[in-house]
């Protein structure tokens, strides 16, 4: 597993380094799979925050939290981690993985092109692009994805009509899905 390290306000000392690859090294125990992770560390008003994001064979699961001590607040992201790790691999015992993941990517550059000449002058207000495989799946691994990252909505192709779908995260609690009409 690749560990990067990113850091804000703040030098870590290889000591530090060293404890933080160690303890993410025992990650690996409950997932082998785990391709790469971002260690993000910054301080602000007295608070060490530490983001940890892991690449878990194509899903994103993301940890983050804050102490007055630099280790508890690496510590409690960790277990944020662990947590949705374990969550995901029960996951993948209880369900059968699809035979054929197909990566086709979702790109939102084509949507931009199609904006109208009235609205090309608002076009500069897009101030991030982001690209990301779209995977086919069904609407509860897509919220599982979503409750992972942390997220109110994600976009997904599901596995059984193949459309490019939107579900989110509802106010009054629960999920909806937005299903394009072509």
């Amino acid at each position: 597993m690749e560990v990067r390290f990113v850091t804000r306000n703040i030098e870590l000392t290889d000591e530090l380094k060293g404890y933080m690859e160690k303890k993410l090294g025992k990650l690996e125990k409950f997932f082998d799979r785990i391709l790469d992770t971002q260690v993000e560390v910054s301080f602000n008003r007295g608070m060490y925050v530490v983001e940890i994001t892991s690449d878990v064979n194509g899903v994103i699961m993301r940890g983050e939290d804050y102490a007055p001590d630099i280790r508890k607040a690496f510590d409690k992201g960790l277990k944020n981690i662990e947590r949705q790790v374990k969550r995901h691999k029960s996951y993948l015992k209880d369900k059968a993985r699809m035979k054929s993941q197909e990566d086709l990517s979702f790109d939102i550059e084509g949507f931009l092109n199609e904006i109208s000449p009235e609205q090309e002058n608002k076009k500069e207000d897009v101030v991030k692009v982001k690209r990301f495989p779209l995977r086919p799946m069904s609407s509860e691994e897509a919220a599982m994805q979503m409750d992972l990252l942390g997220h109110n909505f994600f976009v997904f192709r599901d596995a059984e009509s193949g459309s490019t779908n939107v579900i989110y995260r509802r106010k009054n609690g629960g999920y909806g899905i937005l299903v394009p009409e072509e």
